[in-house]
This record gives C-alpha cells, structure tokens and sequence, in this order.
C-alpha cells in the first residue's frame, strides 16, 4: 500500500519538518495480538489493481500484490508488494516498496523502497531483527529497532485483520524504525463508496504518524471494505505538490489490454 507509511503503502514524501506527535483524541485502544493459525482476511495470492490520480487528472496506477510465501533467514513469510506510477508534466511517482513479514505475528523481517518522486529518490534495504530488537541497512550499519516491528507495507495488513468501529483510536508502537513511533489510526466513520471496481460498503480511517510523509498530520484517509476481507477501496492523500488518490480497479489477474 503506500509509503507511511508510507506507509510506506503508496509513498510520495513531504519535503517540510517533521510534524507533532501523533495523538488519540480519545482514550486509544491498545491493538490486540493476531491469534496464531486465525484466519486472514486476505488470500496468500491477493492482488489488487488501482487507477491512480494526481490532483484531478487519472494519469497512474498502483498494485497491491502478495507474491506468495519465500525464507528470509530461513523464516517462513509472506512477500507483499506495493507499487505506484504515473505523472504528468514534471511530476512523476515510480514507486516499489516490498515487505516480507510473518504471517502469525506480522514481523518484519525485510523491507525494500525505491522511491522515485518529484525532487525525492531513495533506496533502501533493511534486514530487521525482532528477536534482537535491531535493524540493518544496506550498507551494514545497525540501529535500534522494536519488539513487534511492523513496516508500511505489513502495517496496513495488519490493519485489515483488527476490529473497526467508528470513533475508535488505536495508537501502535510498532513501527520498525523507533522514530516512526507512535502511529496512530482513527476510525473515522462508516461510508459507501463507488470506486472502478464497484460500489462498496466502507470503513473509513485515517492513519497519522510522526515522521514527514503521505501520512504525516493525519492527510490522508483510507476506504477500506466493511466486510471480512478489509479490502484497500480508496485512498485519498495531500501534499504539498497536490494529491495523490487510488480507486480499486480489479481484483485478481489484469488481463493484457
């Protein structure tokens, strides 16, 4: 999904200071821990299409992809993928951010960003520890992590898999990178939403972190399906360079136009 986040799931990054601490209005709910061998509300093949629109013009799109289980330090997890493309004039977004995290606690043990955006690149790799509490990037150098690390990527599964009523307010103190901490997410309201794909009954939240990014301030609202599957519907973001929005196009398979 984006870069948090972004999130990262969807990532494009806000080029000002790093906002206030993220707050519960209300009292916040401690999430609770994913219960070993439950069900999950998304297929170990899911794979979500999305059109993508920048301000006003439909010029971009996005996938929301699990590529199915691999090793990682001979640890069973699922791989995830989220990427995004498109632009117009001289903005453009190339985006691929990857996680590998396991599937009875939501661990990160991987994450991968390469990030092109307006005045913004970056690529990162990080190899993270949660039995060490410890994070490694691409060049070898450690620094301090958590004990349940989740990523942009694992957050937002992680996400679909907790109870949603409006007016709730779970705050995590999760993200991989301790800085990242704390992430909050409101439970905003109940919607119906029409998006390529459909129209669906939704969930709306809005997710809010410390660092700069799609997510800082509380900027951005995700759709999420009001059903057992928690699908990702919508996501609506403000930049400062304008919008970044994704509408569900298909689910499954895109046949070659």
């Amino acid at each position: 999904m984006i870069s948090l986040i972004a999130a990262t799931m969807l990532t494009a990054r806000v080029l000002s200071q790093a906002p206030d601490t993220a707050h519960c209005d209300s009292m916040p709910i401690t999430p609770p821990p994913v219960v070993p061998g439950s069900r999950m509300p998304f297929a170990l093949n899911e794979d979500l299409h999305y059109s993508a629109s920048f301000g006003k013009l439909h010029v971009g799109s996005g996938e929301m992809r699990i590529l199915g289980s691999e090793r990682v330090r001979g640890q069973s997890t699922l791989r995830a993928i989220f990427t995004i493309s498109g632009g117009f004039l001289f903005l453009h977004v190339h985006d691929t951010t990857e996680s590998w995290f396991d599937t009875s606690s939501f661990h990160s043990l991987r994450f991968v960003q390469a990030l092109h955006e307006p005045h913004y690149h970056a690529n990162r790799d990080f190899q993270i520890f949660p039995e060490r509490e410890m994070l490694r990037d691409r060049e070898g150098r450690e620094q301090p992590s958590v004990a349940d690390p989740l990523d942009d990527v694992s957050f937002v599964y992680y996400v679909r898999t907790l109870p949603l009523e409006p007016g709730q307010c779970y705050e995590f103190r999760r993200y991989f990178k301790r800085s990242g901490n704390p992430v909050v997410v409101h439970v905003v309201r109940r919607d119906t939403v029409s998006v390529p794909a459909g129209t669906f009954r939704a969930i709306v939240i809005r997710p809010e972190v410390t660092t700069s990014g799609i997510f800082a301030k509380g900027k951005a609202e995700l759709w999420l399906s009001d059903d057992s599957q928690r699908l990702l519907l919508q996501l609506k973001s403000s930049l400062p360079f304008g919008s970044i929005n994704l509408y569900l196009k298909s689910i499954g398979p895109e046949t070659p136009q």
